[in-house]
């Protein structure tokens, strides 16, 4: 009989890419027949439908239809080119007790800890005391339609889930100075992400008679400029939320500061960007340039410069408030928005009702010395989609990571502990168990 690792492995080396270029279909079915083969039980029990372009939900019948679970998770992963690991990233290596591989964390580690403890459940008979519901995406890592189609489905059914439980945060320590002990960080909410196109045309030309103020030149003063000129820093209401409940875990005047935030929001909110990338990215909204482009030749004047920037927008801004700010930051540079694509902060989840309770009473059952702490979540989710019809939806993959593996999430090198995957397959045979 094969170990979860074991099983975990298998599903990475189905090398479920998911990039314009790189994706191929054919090992995305592959993936799902692997699935079906290893979680016999998921497929022979619960109800299937497979949505258009792949995403996968099944329903599995609780004793009453009231008050359903939904349980996501995404197989599709971020290329991974072979060159920058030390092993293969799609052979599905198990070595000194660690799964190593892409997807390991993000996001089939999570994915199998969900199908470990549904298909385990159902070898014992149990049945939920509500309906639960399995969501696979297949295109999250491309901000792709899957979960949106999924929800158009259960709005179709009537169903609005009563919690909904995503990818996210994780089992961490060492993440904040002067916090003690072992945090359990659930995402309440996530960042809005947004793509602007930043446009610079010029007049073309033979590169070795170049006109001051060209395309490229003005594009770059563009990014410095943006570089130069960050959003300011602030604390939102989940961020707030995050460093009274963190307080708990600390000694000292730290311990007092964090308690009483709202009195001293403009310093922490100094504090936490100056500490390090994920801290400053909760109290601000970042802009990062992710692709550039120019001249089709070396030798030839750039009549389009193009820059994409990659917002990723605070609880409270949006997307029109941007739009504004970099029209007026890029003010005499004959710089063009091209385009803006995406979308505004979701609502903030509740965690002053039974859904909330039931993932800290989960935690508790699996992980006593940890501490449930809501945050406000950086990266975006397939969840997003599902505040359309609920509005308890938690981003928390309950898998520990030290700092080397949450830097290894679409970088090199990503792995899960094997003790890991056991205490998140734990995690969620205690929410499924736990349900009244």
């Amino acid at each position: 009989m094969t170990s979860p690792a074991e099983r975990l492995a298998r599903l990475i080396a189905c090398r479920t890419v998911s990039a314009p270029v790189e994706r191929e279909e054919a090992a995305f079915e592959e993936f799902r027949a692997v699935l079906a083969e290893l979680y016999p039980l998921i497929h022979e029990r619960l109800e299937r439908t497979e949505l258009e372009g792949g995403g996968l939900l099944f329903r599995w019948p609780g004793a009453a239809d009231e008050r359903p679970v939904v349980l996501m998770a995404h197989y599709d992963v971020v290329p991974a080119p072979a060159e920058q690991w030390s092993r293969d990233p799609f052979a599905g290596i198990i070595d000194g007790g660690r799964v190593i591989g892409r997807g390991a964390l993000d996001d089939k580690g999570p994915l199998v800890s969900i199908a470990e403890a549904v298909e385990t459940l159902l070898s014992e008979g149990f049945t939920p005391e509500q309906d639960v519901y399995l969501s696979f995406g297949a295109d999250e890592e491309a901000f792709g339609t899957g979960a949106a189609r999924a929800v158009d489905h259960l709005e179709r059914t009537g169903v609005r889930p009563w919690l909904v439980s995503d990818e996210g945060g994780a089992v961490v320590e060492d993440a904040f100075p002067g916090v003690q002990g072992r945090l359990a960080m659930i995402g309440i909410v996530e960042k809005g992400t947004v793509d602007v196109e930043l446009l610079a045309r010029g007049g073309g030309g033979h590169a070795s008679t170049p006109a001051p103020r060209g395309a490229t030149a003005r594009l770059a003063r563009a990014i410095v400029r943006l570089e130069r000129h960050p959003m300011p820093p602030r604390l939102t209401e989940p961020v707030r939320l995050m460093l009274r409940t963190m307080s708990q875990r600390m000694r000292g005047p730290q311990a007092g500061l964090f308690a009483r935030v709202d009195r001293f929001a403009r310093p922490l909110a100094e504090l936490l960007a100056r500490v390090g990338p994920e801290t400053a990215a909760m109290v601000r909204t970042t802009t990062a340039v992710t692709r550039l482009s120019g001249s089709p030749a070396r030798n030839v004047l750039a009549t389009e410069a193009r820059a994409t920037v990659n917002v990723r927008l605070l609880v409270g801004d949006t997307k029109a408030a941007l739009v504004e700010r970099l029209e007026k930051l890029f003010r005499g540079l004959d710089i063009e928005i091209a385009g803006v694509d995406g979308e505004d902060p979701p609502p903030v989840s509740r965690t002053d009702n039974d859904a909330w309770r039931a993932m800290v009473e989960a935690l508790a059952a699996t992980m006593p010395d940890v501490l449930a702490v809501p945050y406000a979540q950086t990266g975006g989710t397939d969840s997003r989609h599902f505040t359309r019809i609920c509005d308890s939806v938690y981003r928390f993959a309950p898998l520990t990571m030290s700092r080397e593996q949450r830097d290894s999430i679409h970088a090199p090198n990503e792995f899960v502990e094997i003790e890991a995957l056991d205490h998140g397959i734990a995690f969620f045979r205690a929410l499924l168990t736990g349900l009244r």
